[in-house]
């Protein structure tokens, strides 16, 4: 049900008193759409100010192509590709290379979407604004809530492999091992639930990471992303490194049997490898404060992509050709024991674990920017307290959402097992995907004739393979993990009825057209 305001329903006949009108209602609430122009007008480009405190709801522009293309390299080039070999060439072999190939067609059909979408509403609700314009309230907010999974929760368990690598840094730097108490969350999981048991107090290094970044996003959009270029310029260093050395001992030999389990290992590979390509979507979430967004948006995705998707292929293809496949089953820190393999010194294994140590910081302070800003967007929309959306006029950041955000994450990194976090992750991730994807195909139809940056080629068979791909990935997820997703979609459920639903700003459109205006609620100095 479209809400824009030449084609607002004859609502003045729904008697909202009427339990007869009750079902009617949720109808309405669960699929009333956001005009795509009111999700541009409440964007930095046109101020969304609407009578709040100063700097509320208003993103400042600061961000270049460049700096936004690291961005999403940044997020994406993180903990996999420094140990993902160990596990999925023993599961593939060689033709791992295959596997990576299919997860990166996967993610890049889906990159190819979020380029058109992002150029159309340069905004920075990513996912849940493109659900809002396209799907109607209840499914952007279930976006919204799948959106956490994707960026909240794979920020608690990133920074807990951060704290892995600083202990191995710091062990092979200075030969001190941290104790054991600070490392490991006090909660295990396994196929029944989580429980006590866990080897240590709390994982204090992780929450320690999460504070930082978001000390750093508080002092401003410029100063993080200027931050994030260098620690990418570093971390892609350290992989180039590997390349080059790798590449002076490659034997084709290696590459012998190709594919020893068949393409039922490549599959199940693909499955699992994935994860490593999530975080390109992060680009969409900084919409509002690029320069140039409809330009500067689709084009970070697509460089974002080439770039992730060649050091991947070319790290796996020189590890494979240096080390016979199979050594890598069980190998720690897997490309530092190539490399000391290669040099006969213990040199690499210190720069490895250094290039992780600022990767995983830098996966960290962009995931952690990708879940302020939904939230800023949600909020905005009247979905979630206003102090999700309040900026802070000196820094034009949604100060107050970062550190409540910083705060939740830090707990979940603190107390709670890696595994579990991850899993629930792709969940999240592969949701959104499937959303975005059927949202271009929804607003080609509705919305011809509007202004786009990027057009998806081969529509509509692109995004539909898209979808089709993301469906099989989910489809190849477990079953703890799909009744963890369950239970929290009734969570958001709850939430949405008891909160969201009735201090929406489309809801208040309705009642201001509809009820008198005594009988509205007062508007508190948050309202926007």
């Amino acid at each position: 049900m479209d809400v824009r305001p030449d084609h607002r329903p004859d609502l003045h006949r729904l008697d909202l008193h009427r339990p007869a009108h009750h079902h009617r209602r949720l109808a309405h609430r669960l699929t009333r759409r956001k005009p795509v122009e009111t999700l541009l007008a409440d964007s930095s480009d046109h101020g969304g100010n609407r009578g709040g405190n100063q700097g509320d709801g208003r993103l400042g522009r600061s961000i270049t192509l460049f700096q936004l293309t690291l961005f999403g390299v940044g997020a994406t080039i993180g903990t996999g590709i420094f140990f993902v070999l160990s596990e999925e060439v023993p599961v593939a072999g060689p033709a791992v290379l295959v596997a990576f190939l299919i997860a990166g067609l996967a993610a890049g059909l889906t990159a190819m979407c979020y380029a058109e979408m992002s150029s159309m509403i340069p905004v920075s609700g990513s996912s849940y604004s493109y659900a809002y314009a396209t799907l109607g309230e209840g499914a952007a907010f279930f976006v919204a809530a799948s959106l956490a999974l994707e960026y909240g929760v794979s920020a608690a368990a990133v920074a807990i492999g951060w704290s892995e690598y600083l202990r191995n840094l710091l062990f092979n730097v200075t030969g001190l091992s941290l104790p054991e108490w600070m490392l490991s969350a006090p909660l295990v999981a396994d196929a029944t639930g989580v429980h006590p048991g866990g080897r240590g107090v709390m994982n204090l290094p992780a929450a320690i990471l999460v504070f930082l970044c978001a000390l750093l996003l508080a002092r401003g959009a410029r100063e993080s992303a200027r931050a994030n270029a260098i620690m990418v310029m570093v971390k892609l260093g350290v992989l180039a490194l590997f390349i080059a050395l790798a590449a002076t001992v490659f034997h084709s030999g290696n590459l012998a049997p190709f594919a020893p389990h068949g393409f039922a290992g490549v599959s199940m590979a693909a499955g699992a490898i994935f994860f490593t390509f999530v975080g390109l979507d992060a680009i969409s979430t900084a919409g509002e404060e690029v320069e140039n967004p409809r330009r500067n948006l689709p084009l970070a995705i697509v460089l974002a992509l080439a770039v992730v998707t060649c050091f991947y292929v070319l790290v796996t293809l020189t590890a494979l050709g240096a080390q016979d496949q199979t050594r890598f089953a069980g190998q720690e820190a897997g490309l530092a024991v190539i490399l000391q393999t290669i040099t006969g010194a213990t040199w690499p294994a210190v720069i490895l674990s250094a290039g992780a140590v600022v990767s995983v910081f830098s996966v960290t302070l962009i995931v952690l920017y990708g879940q302020t800003r939904i939230l800023f967007a949600v909020s905005r929309d009247g979905l979630l307290p206003p102090i999700f959306h309040r900026v802070n006029p000196q820094t034009m950041t949604p100060t107050a959402n970062t550190f409540i955000v910083a705060a939740l994450v830090a707990l979940a990194a603190a107390l709670l097992p890696a595994d579990m976090l991850w899993h629930l992750t792709s969940m999240g991730t592969l949701v959104a995907f499937t959303v975005v994807s059927a949202g271009v195909i929804l607003l080609r139809y509705r919305r011809p004739d509007m202004p786009r940056g990027f057009h998806v080629p081969f529509f509509p068979y692109l995004p539909i393979l898209s979808i089709l791909c993301c469906l099989y990935l989910i489809a190849n997820l477990s079953a703890i993990v799909l009744m963890l997703t369950l239970v929290w979609g009734v969570v958001a459920a709850i939430f949405y009825f008891t909160y969201s639903a009735r201090h929406s700003l489309l809801e208040r459109a309705l009642l201001e057209r509809t009820l008198p205006e005594q009988a509205l609620p007062e508007r508190g100095p948050d309202t926007p």
